[in-house]
């Protein structure tokens, strides 16, 4: 038996071990995610059976999506352009927060196709995607990266609904209060605390403002897109995916896998699906989409897209669009532009689907 000397003598020969570090054992973890989920068949019909599974285990994990099937519009104020008439509404139902929309609508009169233009990360919000910048440096901002993309919409003849997400614009509130810390963090972690999900809710209210879209009296149903930049092409991929009323989507600038960005410095709780890792990721939400045409704007210098993670991940969702004998209605636009909305192909895309 060792004595308290002996014992002790030990302890002072062994080398020093030191305890992993939780960002260390993250990384490891994020190495080996699970992604259970991931397709891997060839037909459609082993597509069609994929998707309803993983979409089934998706919608848990997002919490409450559905948009409220009744609600009261209150029309804020209505702005009188050349060509357009753009109403900023709010949408209100029991028990939901308070959703504003700007709504655009074309001058000239018939039945249109319509677009869900969704907006990035900023405390503007939705205001620069209808063309709205109140400072000089909004808009510079907002030329910089080619930001109204709503506006640009409604003068080619769409109607265009933009939501504002939280915690963004006016949905931000004050944001003195979040003292220096990230508004989506702290915002998730908040609502991950009462049972609900920050990006479920954006999504509750993208699908809300879908809903608007499809009920307009001068849109036609059967003919809606959806696109976005940044968080806002996040937003799309998921709005698209969850909803066959979408029958087009243009994801920009969000060409991301979680499984990257986990193991690194990340905390953008608006784009955090708890759980995600365990049966996907990016590419497999967005193989929801299949066989539906599918664009993706990649930025040659965009700084904010790891570049070897994209195409391995184009690659796992082609896998859903050639199942469907579909595989040109997976795109990609590699411009050279930064973060930015290049919609050069997007816009003949759009126009090729939803006007025919």
């Amino acid at each position: 038996m060792l004595t308290r000397r002996a014992i002790a003598t030990t302890l002072a020969a062994a080398p020093f071990a030191t305890a992993q570090s939780i960002e260390t054992e993250i990384r490891q973890l994020a190495e080996k995610a699970p992604l259970a989920m991931r397709f891997r068949g060839s037909t459609e019909a082993e597509c069609r059976q994929w998707q309803q599974a993983f979409s089934a285990r998706l919608r848990p994990m997002l919490g409450a999506i559905d948009p409220p099937a009744d609600w009261t519009t209150v029309e804020e104020s209505v702005a009188e352009e050349s060509d357009h008439t753009r109403r900023s509404l709010i949408l209100k139902a029991p028990g939901i927060r308070d959703l504003p929309v700007h709504l655009l609508v074309p001058k000239s009169g018939g039945k249109r196709p319509a677009v869900l233009a969704l907006h990035g990360h900023g405390t503007a919000g939705y205001d620069p995607i209808v063309g709205i910048a109140k400072t000089e440096v909004a808009r510079a901002e907002m030329t910089k990266v080619n930001y109204d993309y709503g506006r640009q919409l409604v003068r080619r003849g769409y109607v265009v609904a933009a939501p504002c997400f939280t915690p963004f614009g006016r949905r931000l509130g004050d944001a003195a209060a979040y003292r220096g810390n990230d508004a989506c963090g702290v915002t998730f972690v908040r609502m991950q605390l009462l049972g609900r999900v920050l990006m479920g809710e954006n999504l509750r209210d993208a699908l809300w403002a879908l809903e608007l879209l499809a009920r307009h009296p001068s849109v036609d149903a059967t003919r809606l897109g959806c696109v976005g930049l940044s968080y806002g092409g996040r937003m799309t991929m998921l709005t698209a995916a969850l909803s066959p009323k979408v029958r087009v989507a243009v994801c920009s600038g969000a060409l991301n896998v979680m499984q990257e960005r986990i193991r690194g410095r990340y905390g953008c709780g608006a784009q955090v699906i708890p759980g995600l890792l365990t049966i996907g990721d990016v590419p497999e939400i967005a193989s929801l989409i299949a066989p539906r045409p599918c664009l993706w704007e990649v930025g040659k210098r965009d700084a904010l897209m790891v570049k070897e993670w994209i195409e391995p991940s184009l690659e796992r969702m082609r896998g859903a669009w050639k199942a469907y004998g579909k595989p040109g209605n997976l795109t990609v636009d590699r411009h050279d532009g930064a973060h930015e909305w290049h919609g050069v192909v997007a816009y003949p895309l759009l126009d090729r689907v939803l006007r025919a």
